[in-house]
């Protein structure tokens, strides 16, 4: 693999380490019936938005509760650190997944598509705590270099 990418391929990684995230993956609800509940506890705080899915009436969050609790747990086993009031749903996505396709017997020998939709969820939660991370400086190349020297 060339240095650059593997350089590259390194820094992802360690920033995919200090993420703390959990993802639900082909989730048979369709994508618009659960961006319509990830909107309510997107920017809360885990403990408020906990009790806003615990309360509402939808289908989707109960999978959003379970996926919020696994987000949580993976905080804790990867930080070290228990889970306290500074912890909140930093990002919420909602992606469309594959679509089945079934087909209903309709009048007079048609048939009517129906189509069976399903997301990928991904869920990040963040300490208010945290330091942000500084960004990384761009290495100059030997062409640079040289081109500032004369």
């Amino acid at each position: 693999m060339p240095r650059r990418k593997e350089k590259m391929a390194e820094r992802l990684k360690e920033a995919r380490r200090e993420k703390y995230f959990a993802v639900l993956r082909n989730n048979p609800t369709s994508t618009r019936k659960m961006r319509l509940v990830a909107d309510l506890i997107r920017g809360k705080g885990v403990y408020e938005a906990m009790n806003i899915l615990k309360y509402s009436k939808q289908e989707a969050a109960r999978k959003l509760e379970k996926l919020l609790k696994s987000a949580i747990n993976n905080y804790e086993q990867k930080s070290g650190l228990t889970a306290d009031e500074n912890l909140f749903v930093s990002e919420i996505q909602v992606n469309q997944s594959v679509t089945l396709k079934r087909f209903l017997p309709a009048p007079q020998g048609r048939a009517y598509r129906i189509r069976k939709r399903s997301n990928h969820v991904t869920l990040c939660v963040k300490s208010k705590t945290q330091q942000p991370e500084p960004e990384p400086v761009a290495e100059a190349t030997e062409n640079e270099a040289q081109a500032g020297e004369t």
